[in-house]
Parts: C-alpha cells; sequence; structure tokens
C-alpha cells in the first residue's frame, strides 16, 4: 500500500482530516523503534465529531437493501485481498508479530468480511408461533444504531473486522478507536479501504489516540448505542461500572488467567507440543494465551522436560526474518510489567527458572518455571508474555479446583482418554474448553444477536369485534 493517504489523520464523514487538537505521535516499528509512520491523537472533540456523523449517517445505511450493504462489504474484503502483501508486512512491523500469525490476522479479517456479507442477507428474522388463535407474530431484527469499537494492539485489524463487519452489514454506522500502539494496521489501513470503495460518509469513522483520551471519550459518548471494547479487565471493569450508571449498552471481551492441564494419561509430546502455541503463539500476548500449566505428579517430570527443550529450540528475533519463531514484545512497558511483576516476584518467592528469564530490548526468550503456587504472580495473574508456569498436583480433582476460580476464556485438557476429558472439560468454568488442542481457530459465529436488537410485531388476521364500551360502562374489563 504506497498511498500516505490518513497517515496522521482521522478518517470522519469519509474525509481524512487533521485532529483538532493538532496533536499527533509516533507509530513505531516494534523489532527496531524506527518511526514507520504517524497517529493523529484525536481527544473527546474529535470523538463528538465522528459519532455525530455517525448518527446522521445512520438511518440512510439501514434503510439501503440488505444485498447493498453486502456489496459494499464484499468490496471492501475485495480491497484488503488486492493489498494483502502490505498489509501483512505492516502487521509484522507494527506489532512485532512474525509472518505466521501476520497471515492469520489479515486473513481472518478478509473471511470475517465475507461471512458478514452473507449473514447480512441471510434472514431478516423469524416467524413466531401466535399466543392466539387468528393472530400472526413476527419477529425482525433492527440495527442497534451507532457502534463504538474500542480495540487492542495484539490481533488489532482482526480484533476490529470482528465487529465492525457484522455491525456494518446489520445496519449499524460505527465509529472505530484502535489502540496506539497499533494505529496504522488497527485504523488507518481501514479508512483507506473505507474511502476506496466508497462506503457512504459517515457510516464508518476511525478516530485514533491515546485511551485516557480518545478511548475515554468514546466510552462515555451518549452518541453511542453499543460500546464494543477489547482489552484489558481493569479497564473493562472501569468502563462497565460507568455504563451502569445509566444502563448504557456495552460488550466487553477481557483478559483472564487461561489454564492448560495435563493429566496423568496424556500424551506429553502432544501436550507440549500444543503448549507452544498456547502460551508462546505471538509472544504470549493474547487474551487466550494459556497462563497456567497444572500438571499432574505422574508426567510432571516427562512434560517439564518436554517443554523445555521445545522452548530453547525457539528462535527469537525479528519477525521479518523467516528464520524468527517469536518477534519482540509489543513495548517496554509490557516487557517490565512481565518481568518485574510476574517473573522475579515469583521467583523470589521461590518459583525455579528452568529456561529463558532473559531479553535484549524487546526481546523476551521463552521462559519456563517450575514449582509455581497459586500464591505466585505467575498463577494469578494473566501473564501476557512467552512464561509457562508448571504447577504440579497429585489428582484430577485437585487440577480441576486449581482451575476454577479464574476469569478465563479458554482452557485445554490433555488426556488419552476422550471420555475422560469431556467429563473435565464440562466441569472447567472457562467460555471455551478444548480437549488434546491448543485454543482451535474456529470459523465467525452468527455475529447477528450482538449487533441488533429484535422488534416484535403482532398482526391480528381477521377483523376484531370489540365491546361498545362507550354505550355501556359497565361492558368495560
Amino acid at each position: 500500500m504506497t498511498s500516505p493517504a490518513g497517515d496522521g489523520q482521522h478518517y470522519i464523514n469519509a474525509t481524512f482530516r487533521d485532529p483538532l487538537g493538532g496533536r499527533t505521535g509516533p507509530v513505531l516499528e516494534k523489532a527496531t523503534g524506527a518511526r514507520i509512520g504517524t497517529y493523529a491523537r484525536g481527544d473527546a472533540a474529535d470523538v463528538d465529531l465522528a459519532v455525530r456523523a455517525a448518527r446522521a449517517a445512520q438511518p440512510g445505511w439501514a434503510a439501503l437493501g440488505a444485498p447493498e450493504r453486502a456489496a459494499y462489504l464484499r468490496r471492501f474484503g475485495n480491497y484488503l485481498e488486492t493489498h494483502y502483501e502490505d498489509l501483512v508486512r505492516q502487521s509484522m512491523r507494527e506489532t512485532g508479530g512474525v509472518r505466521a500469525k501476520a497471515e492469520d490476522e489479515v486473513g481472518a479479517s478478509v473471511r470475517q468480511l465475507q461471512i458478514s456479507a452473507v449473514q447480512a442477507t441471510d434472514s431478516a428474522g423469524e416467524l413466531l408461533q401466535p399466543y392466539k388463535t387468528g393472530k400472526l407474530s413476527m419477529s425482525r431484527a433492527v440495527p442497534l444504531g451507532v457502534l463504538g469499537i474500542i480495540t487492542p494492539w495484539n490481533y488489532p485489524m482482526n480484533l476490529a473486522m470482528r465487529a465492525v463487519a457484522p455491525g456494518l452489514a446489520f445496519g449499524n454506522t460505527v465509529v472505530l478507536k484502535p489502540a496506539e500502539l497499533t494505529p496504522v494496521i488497527g485504523g488507518q489501513v481501514l479508512a483507506r479501504a473505507a474511502a476506496a470503495v466508497g462506503l457512504p460518509p459517515g457510516v464508518f469513522n476511525v478516530v485514533t489516540g491515546d485511551g485516557h483520551d480518545a478511548g475515554h471519550a468514546l466510552a462515555e459518548h451518549r452518541g453511542v448505542d453499543l460500546l464494543d471494547f477489547t482489552g484489558s479487565r481493569a479497564v473493562g471493569l472501569a468502563i462497565a461500572a460507568s455504563a451502569a450508571t445509566d444502563l448504557r449498552n456495552v460488550r466487553l471481551e477481557l483478559g483472564g488467567s487461561n489454564a492448560f492441564v495435563v493429566l496423568d494419561d496424556a500424551d506429553v509430546d502432544l501436550a507440549a507440543s500444543s503448549a507452544m502455541v498456547a502460551s508462546l503463539e505471538f509472544q504470549g500476548q493474547t487474551c487466550i494465551s494459556a497462563s497456567r500449566h497444572i500438571v499432574q505428579r505422574a508426567v510432571a517430570e516427562r512434560y517439564l522436560d518436554a517443554v523445555t527443550r521445545r522452548a530453547e529450540a525457539l528462535v527469537v528475533g525479528d519477525p521479518l526474518d523467516p528464520a524468527s519463531d517469536l518477534g519482540p514484545l509489543i513495548s517496554e512497558a509490557q516487557r517490565d510489567r512481565l518481568h518485574r511483576e510476574i517473573v522475579e516476584p515469583s521467583m523470589a518467592m521461590g518459583a525455579k527458572l528452568v529456561t529463558g528469564g532473559t531479553y535484549d530490548g524487546l526481546y523476551y526468550r521463552p521462559t519456563v518455571l517450575s514449582g509455581v503456587t497459586p500464591d505466585m504472580p505467575a498463577f494469578r495473574d494473566e501473564i501476557f508474555g512467552p512464561i509457562i508456569p508448571i504447577t504440579v498436583v497429585d489428582t484430577q480433582e485437585e487440577a480441576i479446583e486449581l482451575v476454577n476460580g479464574y476469569p478465563m476464556l479458554m482452557d485445554s485438557v490433555f488426556t488419552a482418554d476422550l471420555v475422560r476429558g469431556l467429563a473435565v472439560a464440562e466441569r472447567l468454568q472457562a467460555g471455551e474448553v478444548h480437549v488434546n488442542d491448543a485454543h482451535a481457530r474456529h470459523g465467525a459465529e452468527n455475529q447477528m444477536p450482538g449487533f441488533t436488537r429484535r422488534q416484535w410485531i403482532g398482526l391480528q388476521r381477521e377483523p376484531l369485534t370489540l365491546p361498545d364500551w362507550t354505550a355501556d360502562p359497565a361492558g368495560r374489563r
């Protein structure tokens, strides 16, 4: 993508424009620290302008036929496909992820647009069973209105498109605020795509900026009908608390301390290989990364040896180098939190450093900690880094007890007995549980319920015969 359109600018009402406050910030390549672009540091005034544009455009966008909206989404997806290689490279430079991660991100974004284009024309609602003979009862899906979308830096394009595509498909308009660490791949390139395919003014808007300015303003704006936030648990809880004061509609996906359970009959090599994905993919910087490895004692020594050998063999380096397995962490703040608040305190409390625990700049070696106990940060906290903390238990029941009680998105269970695996999975309090697999990739689910509301319509198929209440007041019920 050679066009510099949108560099250092917002995209509001189909126009690239400078921030009202005139402030900008640098976009950095994570592997080298080199400046590779500029982003607009928006504030409440910029957010208000974007929300007003989205609100003005929403009735007209919703009034378009679903096939017309779907056609725009297909063109949007085609634009991303046309610029696929440039987008993959931009993701690698801006997020620090290796090529496989970047290809997954861009490819999933294109697929989401394609799926949402189909879903937009699938169904407008349902014909319901009437509560009484002679009546007709229908339900139709109608748009929510204006969506405010705040996305994180780890999978910025994909996590934006997960809400943007179905949101637009079902007649909503959008104001997107990408993370300030990845404002180009998470927002500016999407604005260029929207401009290129001719999305009507105000339908899709991008306001970049820091979380405490632009993000906070979007989260608090009363002109937003649904705020979709993906990010840290602390920020999500603050958004939820604020929204509760006037019952504003929010949709949150927050982090958690996911568990990776290895039972005493597990295939240790399979579990160890899967652990490389579950804990180390994209340097462990995902909300579905495994933060706690809970292993039964019968296989603990073999599992520790297997994950250590695999972790030590991984190459950490520039993601543009095909030989690299892992790239840099996203920022110095993330590195320092990982090392000073997770690794060092856990070791001070008795955890043993088996391998890793060192870094060069943002490059952090894959790290294995043994002897981790539930009172340590390496067990309690979401890690968000390339760390495998191992906690040994004696029984299956002890493993289940240690897994539950923490906020979790996705767990894994390894066992040679699939019936046993399913039985354990049913008892784990996570949104998803995988048996003998790391966080598996799934196709996009039906997103309609999240970005529409239901409107019920009742019809009387035959004229009603009503009592003449005006003539005889006593006949009223």
